[in-house]
């Protein structure tokens, strides 16, 4: 069975495809459900491999299989394509030439450790214990208020065959370079997204008498939302309520007659998440009672509690532990961000993680969906090497 190291060596040598696969996608963003370009590389990439693809799974995705020696096990790698509607500002030969359409989360490094993992496999098909299929998904940010997962769920990306594990990965930014957090349990919230429409009266700004105010109730409403984290939410349990939006009126002497404020909750545990939405509906619909106005609720929850299983995070730990060191993988602390990797692992058990990405030497330090984000590169031989190697040892140590 082939050693962590030599994979680690091997996936080292692919560092200057996995760049430019990385930056070439950098180059072409496209965002959800429209990573035409990006699926079509994937596919064509993953059948000179010689796998098994299946192209439009959950519509812009594509699936590769891998036969190894035996039917089983069949290890699930899953990897996000799309990008983000932000202008990018990063002054590199790399930038995004896509106005307003940026790779701002990592998803191309995530493409290309695809590809890299993709080609060591191919490598090492003989001493691949059961099958490996690889999931590109599209639209992993919900750009047009859904997801990926659960469409390439419905296209059958689980079915034929059923996988037995899952193992997934994200660059993070809030890392440093070597380093993984590799969590048990609970890992990321369920992120849920809210809209409130409130209907008024519209006027003139100089007769407000004559009004109902939206933006007056509006008000009124995002302040006391802020209640409902600090006074009714246990003070053990973590929750978030952020309203992101507000949108109303055009000009500055017209009370407008509707306005509309977009936000997200994020939650751990199912009876806050019920907690949350009642007391956000029932706090905007009678403060808006109260001023005579209507509040109109919608409440969707966009992504679930992501879970990793016991067995594959030990399994994990003990992989990056030998590509990265053992003391650089840690337990780290839940994220209060959504992944809808999530509904992956609702059906597979397995093990989702952070590879660190930071480095401040090269100026690599901006957040997730800033438009200056950008990773240190060498971090992709390293999440190729990982997944490389749980793929290829799962079924020989499990």
């Amino acid at each position: 069975m082939i050693e962590v190291k030599t994979i680690r060596e091997e996936a080292m040598k692919l560092t200057e495809q996995l760049v430019a696969w990385r930056r070439d996608f950098h180059r072409h963003p496209e965002l959800g459900f429209s990573e035409f370009r990006t699926g079509r590389i994937v596919a064509e990439t993953l059948e000179a491999l010689g796998y098994q693809v299946q192209r439009n799974v959950g519509r812009t995705g594509v699936v590769g299989l891998l036969q190894g020696a035996k039917p089983s096990p069949v290890v699930m790698l899953r990897f996000d394509m799309d990008a983000l509607p932000i202008q990018e500002e990063n002054e590199v030969e790399y930038a995004s030439q896509n106005a307003g359409v940026m790779h701002a989360c990592g998803h191309d490094g995530h493409t290309a450790i695809g590809l890299g993992v993709a080609t060591l496999l191919a490598r090492h098909r003989d001493e691949l214990a059961g099958q490996v299929k690889l999931v590109f998904q599209p639209n992993e940010e919900g750009t047009n208020d859904s997801n990926g997962a659960p469409a390439m769920i419905a296209d059958g990306a689980l079915k034929s065959p059923r996988p037995d594990v899952l193992f997934g990965l994200h660059v993070w930014n809030s890392l440093d370079l070597g380093k993984a957090i590799v969590h048990p349990g609970a890992m990321m919230a369920a992120a849920d997204i809210f809209r409130i429409r409130v209907v008024g009266r519209g006027g003139h700004g100089a007769i407000p008498q004559q009004t109902v105010d939206p933006v007056l109730v509006a008000s009124h409403i995002v302040v006391a939302l802020q209640s409902i984290v600090s006074r009714n939410v246990p003070p053990m349990q973590p929750a978030v309520l952020t309203v992101g939006s507000i949108q109303a009126g055009t000009a500055f002497n017209v009370i407008p007659p509707t306005a509309e404020m977009v936000g997200t909750v994020r939650t751990f545990d199912n009876d806050v998440q019920n907690l949350v939405e009642n007391r956000l509906r029932r706090i905007s619909g009678q403060i808006a009672a109260a001023f005579g106005a209507e509040a109109e609720v919608t409440y969707q929850r966009v992504t679930p509690l992501l879970v990793n299983a016991p067995v594959p995070t030990t399994f994990m730990q003990q992989i990056a532990g030998q590509v990265l060191g053992t003391a650089n993988v840690v337990a780290g602390e839940p994220s209060m961000g959504g992944e809808d990797v999530a509904y992956f692992l609702q059906e597979v058990p397995g093990c989702f993680f952070f590879l660190g990405s930071r480095n401040v030497s090269k100026g690599k330090v901006y957040s997730h969906h800033h438009p200056l984000f950008d990773i240190d590169e060498d971090a992709l031989p390293l999440g190729v090497a990982i997944l490389t190697a749980a793929s290829l040892r799962y079924g020989h140590e499990t």
